[in-house]
This record gives C-alpha cells, structure tokens and sequence, in this order.
C-alpha cells in the first residue's frame, strides 16, 4: 500500500506554472504519484483555485486541459460540512490555509506537503516543503 501525502495548492501551481525555483521538488514529488510510490491527495478546494489561477494566465480552455491532465495524478478529497466548521472555528489566519489542514486531518493524512510552513506552525501532522518530503523520501 502507498503512503498517502495530502499537497497543498501552492505546490501544485509549482508544478503547473513551472514556476521556479521550485518546479524541480514538486515534479518530482508528483512523478512518484505517477510512478504509483505514493498517492497524493487534494482538496476539492484546491481545483476552483488552480482554475482561478490559471485562467488569469490562459485561456479558460487551456486551463481546464491542464486540470484534467492534472487530476489522473491525485485523489481528490471532498470539502464537507465538519471540514468547514472546523476551519472557521480553527485559529489559522488564512482561512484557506484551515481547509486544506482540516481536509487532511479528517481523511486521515499524516503528512501535508506545502510552501507556506509559517502557516501550520501549530500543526498535529507532519508538515514539509516538497523538497523536504523528496529529500527524506529518497
């Protein structure tokens, strides 16, 4: 059985915009959900972001086939009800932030990988940065 990591949105966008100097981690964090190592999960949440994000830069054509190309990779976590109640009632500044930890915790995830550590810095599972996690993984 592979090990599960849930991966925050900005790691994704890594990943998608190529965006440097940290495209390098995070191709080779999903290149080991691609080679069925681990499997990376994501929120519900995070898709509407990414959307959002890469129709500003492309054409909303262009950002969906890059979504879809995207997902075969992850496992997409739904964003309920206790997620929600739990993130407004959490003590994280950004509420984002609260969904995405919250969206982890109650699937059960022990590792959430991210470029925003100041951010989970109270934080009851590991939290690293893709070339963290990478890193100890190889």
């Amino acid at each position: 059985m592979t090990e599960n990591i849930f991966v925050d949105t900005d790691v994704i966008f890594d990943l998608l915009a190529k965006r440097e100097p940290f495209y390098d981690y995070s191709a080779k964090l999903f290149t080991l959900a691609d080679k069925q190592e681990l499997t990376i999960c994501v929120s519900s949440l995070c898709f509407g972001n990414l959307n959002y994000i890469l129709s500003r830069q492309k054409s909303a054509t262009e950002a969906r086939k890059i979504l879809s190309r995207f997902k075969v990779l992850v496992k997409v976590l739904p964003v309920d009800d206790k997620v929600i109640e739990l993130a407004l009632n959490s003590d994280f500044r950004d509420f984002e932030d609260a969904i995405q930890y919250y969206c982890a915790i109650e699937n059960g995830i022990k590792v959430l990988i991210t470029r925003n550590l100041k951010d989970f810095k109270h934080a009851r599972i590991a939290v690293l940065t893709a070339e963290e996690f990478v890193k100890q993984y190889e």
